[in-house]
């Protein structure tokens, strides 16, 4: 029996157990992958007080030994399912695990958006990958694209062309949507061409990863590309079905709660990218985290 479950181990999630094992809450972080969410795939991070350059993995250890330190449990499994049993809530594990508590922090961050195309899934981790500093070091002096424009993309292709030999930055629309310094710092590596305006239509088939087809959204207009890889950075994608029997989800899926991280069912809450937000930062996660943990702590003592 545990005061708090946390379900997933990103920034909010640790923070709402930093903040929750501080007001003396019994703790049990739950997560079904490699601890510090989303924010472990940022080659760097410079908007973080207190950090003035750091790589996202280091950011996210800082999290996680601080959590840890304070007392903390954690548990790598999978959470497939909540429900009520006895006033309590029983937290339900795809391993097998139950866990009692008396309330429950929904910080699920989101995964990794796919383009949906004809040999994606046959090509993940053998030529498509979603981190640059996880396997960018496997394209060196080689050819990459990049797939995305907004300041995600634009960090792993800065750090893609340090050792690639050529990187292409594929985007959507006519334009880039990350910071305009990121952009500046793209246009000004010689190995780095930017193309707008233009969707990755196909991949081609065959033993390894070689090539993909681009077409113009204007145009229709369609041309190949030779690559040896392709990074994709298109956004996320919240996973918060599990628990649609417990908090509202807006029309894309995520939990569709206000800044007070609330829900419709009193004890669980929500925090972090998996909540509906209009801006979605490291820090926007972390204070998610200490208000649903506040708020948790709250609603146990009216126990």
């Amino acid at each position: 029996m545990y005061d708090i479950v946390i379900v997933g181990a990103g920034p909010a999630g640790l923070t709402a157990a930093i903040y929750a094992r501080r007001a003396n809450k019994t703790v049990l972080i739950l997560d079904k992958g490699a601890f510090g969410g989303q924010i472990t795939f940022s080659p760097k991070v410079e908007n973080y007080p207190g950090f003035a350059s750091c790589s996202g993995t280091e950011l996210a250890d800082s999290f996680v030994e601080q959590a840890l330190a304070q007392g903390a449990d954690v548990e790598v499994e999978n959470v497939i399912q909540i429900r009520e049993q006895n006033g309590k809530k029983l937290v339900i594990t795809e391993e097998g695990s139950e866990y009692e508590a008396g309330a429950v922090i929904l910080a699920t961050g989101a995964r990794h958006r796919h383009l949906g195309l004809e040999n994606e899934e046959k090509f993940i981790g053998e030529g498509i990958s979603f981190c640059a500093v996880c396997d960018g070091a496997f394209y060196q002096n080689r050819t990459v694209a990049l797939i995305g424009g907004g300041n995600s993309a634009l960090q792993e292709a800065i750090l893609l062309s340090e050792t690639c030999k050529k990187v292409y930055v594929i985007q959507n629309l006519d334009f880039l949507t990350g910071e305009k310094r990121l952009e500046e710092v793209l246009r000004s590596r010689d190995n780095v061409e930017i193309i707008t305006g233009t969707v990755v239509s196909a991949i081609e088939d065959g033993e390894a990863f070689h090539a993909i087809t681009l077409k113009k959204t204007a145009t229709g207009e369609e041309t190949r590309l030779e690559a040896d890889g392709m990074f994709v950075a298109i956004g996320l994608v919240p996973e918060n079905g599990a628990f649609a029997d417990l908090a509202d989800l807006d029309q894309v899926g995520y939990f569709d709660s206000a800044e007070d991280c609330l829900t419709r069912t009193p004890g669980i809450f929500v925090a972090g990218d998996c909540r509906k937000k209009g801006v979605r930062q490291v820090t926007t996660a972390t204070a998610d985290g200490a208000t649903a943990a506040v708020a948790a702590c709250r609603f146990l003592d009216t126990l």
